[in-house]
């Protein structure tokens, strides 16, 4: 199965100790399915959810599917780079990275591509160089917000330079860039309008916790008709070099823009 992080936009992250969810995810419209063994998982569960993660990578499905790790230093890192390792698992999500060394060593021992969390400020300054590393870095909006110390219900306006830090970091180094997770589950108008804003600050697509989360989720990150229909017109219209276009000044990197927003729209 071919691991175009470019094209994928609905990130489904679940606790592999719960069956149910993970059932639920093989037969969702995720992009990708991220099967957690750290946060979501209580250290009594541990192995157990090792245990049932290793099983379902086992299975056919419809998406690729990938393993949230214990980060570096925890008891269960080791055991969960093997079952990695030994297992055909389709990306490897590292958590709180910090530093290039941590994540060239778990891709050089697991033989899969690995995405780096950026969760720390410290992650945060490190990206450039995590970046070079990665297939994709997601943002961990959750720790990164404890880490800045911010108060409760301070929203994301703070986190705006550490997230732009992080895309970025992805940009320059030509790979994909995930926005983070939205915590409130019955709130999918406040999901849409977070993943709107995910994807004016260039973010591919974003981390989910729930399938309700999905569809708004395709929707946010997809170009509207609006858009693709004049992507189309540049296309058509551009001839080469510095040119007018419907009365705005064009370049060939617009003509690029435009036909990479129709690549991802399927029309490309």
């Amino acid at each position: 199965m071919s691991l175009n992080l470019f094209d994928k936009r609905a990130l489904l992250f679940l606790p592999a100790s719960n069956p149910r969810a993970i059932a639920k995810a093989r037969e969702s419209d995720a992009d990708l399915v991220i099967l957690d063994l750290e946060d979501a998982v209580k250290p009594e569960d541990k192995e157990a959810a090792r245990a049932a993660a290793a099983e379902a990578i086992k299975q056919e499905w419809p998406m690729p599917v990938a393993i949230r790790i214990n980060g570096f230093g925890t008891p269960w890192h080791g055991q969960d780079l093997v079952t990695v390792t030994h297992g055909h698992v389709d990306l490897v999500v590292m958590p709180r990275v910090e530093d290039k060394e941590v994540l060239t060593f778990v891709r050089k021992q697991s033989g899969s591509p690995v995405a780096a969390m950026i969760e720390t400020p410290r992650g945060v300054l490190a990206a450039p160089t995590i970046a070079h590393d990665s297939v994709a870095l997601i943002a961990g909006t959750n720790d990164l917000s404890a880490g800045l110390r911010l108060p409760p219900g301070a929203g994301r306006g703070p986190l705006q330079t550490a997230l732009q830090s992080i895309v970025l970091a992805a940009r320059a180094e030509g790979i994909a860039v995930f926005d983070g997770v939205y915590n409130q589950l019955d709130d999918l108008d406040g999901f849409a309008a977070e993943a709107a804003e995910g994807r004016k600050l260039g973010f591919d697509g974003k981390s989910l916790i729930h399938p309700s989360q999905i569809a708004p989720c395709h929707a946010a990150f997809a170009p509207s008709d609006a858009e693709v229909s004049r992507a189309e017109r540049l296309v058509a219209a551009a001839t080469g070099g510095a040119e007018r276009f419907e009365g705005e000044m064009i370049e060939q990197m617009h003509v690029e823009s435009a036909r990479r927003l129709l690549a991802r729209s399927g029309r490309g």
